[in-house]
């Protein structure tokens, strides 16, 4: 049995969602139309907002409602540092630990041959200009730790290096409180390179 036309535009909408099947989409769809009409409209209104009002900071391409964005509008902040991401919840992420207090660079990607994407199509060439303003000292790279997000790091890291600006990359390996009897072998072998004394 084929669903009504209004159902059936619903759940092709929240399927083309990553990770939403047809039986998510179905479920979400029914579930919407369980919903009060004025918690749909409302819903429907943040949608709409979020995509007229959100844009990239100018600067560092983070998600923002103001341009340049609060972090990096901020002067209390670090500019001698650059924490180079690959999305803008990794962002929100790192704000989340209130540790660190340089600035962001995010790329909206990585660097990715099998699916076309190349240094040109991520915010890498924006990174090198900033980099040319004299208060950059350092680097972070925190990319992905997947081959993607390595290839990334590595050719930031050739680029950068040759201008004397220190390049760093976040540690990985266990986490805390994991066990290693259950650690894969790349996790224990970036676990061993990431050592430090104590």
């Amino acid at each position: 049995m084929q669903y009504p036309e209004p159902i059936s535009k619903l759940i092709e909408g929240f399927m083309r969602l990553p990770g939403i099947g047809p039986k998510t989409a179905a479920r979400l769809a029914f579930y919407v139309l369980d919903m009060k009409e004025d918690d749909v409209l409302d819903f429907a209104k943040a949608l709409v907002n979020a995509k007229r009002n959100l844009t990239y900071c100018s600067v560092c391409h983070h998600i923002t409602d103001t341009d340049p964005c609060r972090i990096c509008d901020d002067k209390a902040r670090d500019e001698s540092v650059i924490c180079v991401v690959q999305e803008s919840k990794d962002v929100i992420a790192m704000e989340k630990m209130k540790e660190y207090q340089g600035q962001y660079h995010v790329l909206h990607g990585a660097i990715s041959p099998m699916d076309g994407i190349g240094p040109e199509d991520i915010y890498i060439p924006d990174l090198i200009k900033r980099l040319q303003d004299e208060t950059v000292q350092e680097i972070i790279i925190a990319t992905n730790p997947n081959i993607e997000g390595e290839a990334t790091a590595m050719y930031i890291s050739r680029l950068v290096k040759p201008t004397g600006i220190k390049v760093t990359r976040i540690a990985h390996g266990l986490p805390v409180g994991g066990d290693l009897e259950y650690a894969d072998e790349v996790t224990l072998s970036k676990a061993i390179e990431g050592r430090r004394e104590l």
